[in-house]
């Protein structure tokens, strides 16, 4: 597995989507398979930028990745938010038949990060909301960015200012790196 992590509008989304077309991997997004339930009461609780329950979280993410137990490599967005959901994934690593291979974080400025959420014109994406998603993205990903360093993880921290096409190439040399050229 590949965890994409970056406050909201870093390009999580994007890039990861790019990666999994690439190789023919599968895409999971939290966010994006949450949203898919049409629980209008999570639907309300995602729209304020609030972390979701860490419980529901993992048996969707856990859903999502036994269905994909055919794909080679599976690539995470946004999972886990928290370090609960981190000592989730890393416990039932053997459950899935699977290992965290990388950790992307995607580095940009928050200037920047304002300016892409406005662009991308999701409801949810009010003023209010984006500055709660960034404080919470803050305070929540320094713990779990420990403890997966803690465990051996690889983290590769990336700066996700530049063009779409430059951040990939920087994302695929990290990726040939963890995964060694023949399996990617």
């Amino acid at each position: 597995m590949i965890l994409f992590f970056g406050p909201p509008g870093a390009g999580k989304s994007v890039q990861g989507q790019l990666l999994a077309a690439r190789h023919s991997w599968r895409w999971l997004s939290s966010g994006q398979l949450l949203r898919d339930k049409h629980d209008p009461k999570l639907a309300a609780q995602l729209s304020t930028g609030q972390l979701t329950d860490s419980h529901l979280v993992n048996d969707v993410m856990g859903a999502a990745i036994k269905r994909s137990r055919d794909i080679e490599h599976l690539i995470i967005d946004g999972f886990p938010r928290q370090l609960e959901q981190a000592k989730w994934l890393v416990d039932s690593q053997i459950e899935h038949n699977r290992s965290i291979s990388l950790v992307i974080v995607l580095e940009v400025p928050k200037d920047e990060l304002v300016r892409r959420l406005k662009l991308r014109g999701r409801t949810d994406d009010t003023e209010a909301t984006i500055e709660r998603r960034l404080h919470i993205f803050r305070t929540e990903i320094y713990p779990i960015l420990t403890y997966l360093t803690e465990q051996k993880v690889h983290i590769a921290h990336i700066d996700g200012n530049d063009s779409v096409g430059q951040v990939h190439d920087k994302i695929e040399t990290e990726v040939q790196a963890a995964l060694g050229k023949n399996k990617a």
